[in-house]
């Protein structure tokens, strides 16, 4: 793993200069780890969130999810004229 990057383009140290000043009080380590912080949340996010954490979701015995909520026959599949 690298412990030393070397950046040798000056308009990405003007960038990294001008966050750290505004962000983290000239700290430019801390301004890139921000911005690297930040691409990959923006990433993770991607999808869906249902199952990403265990235990975020719980199902209690006998619930079966696939099931419709409202057992209720809809209108549609009845044929009935609807009154309005």
């Amino acid at each position: 793993m690298a412990t030393v990057i070397t950046i040798n383009q000056p308009e990405v140290i003007a960038l990294i200069e001008q966050a750290a000043k505004q962000l983290t009080d000239g700290d430019t380590t801390e301004a890139v780890a921000q911005a690297i912080r930040g691409l990959l949340a923006r990433n993770e996010r991607k999808g869906s969130l249902f199952g990403r954490n265990p235990g975020s979701a719980i199902e209690r015995a006998g619930v079966d999810l696939t099931a419709p909520m409202v057992d209720l026959e809809m209108d549609a599949e009845t044929g009935r004229e609807l009154e309005h």
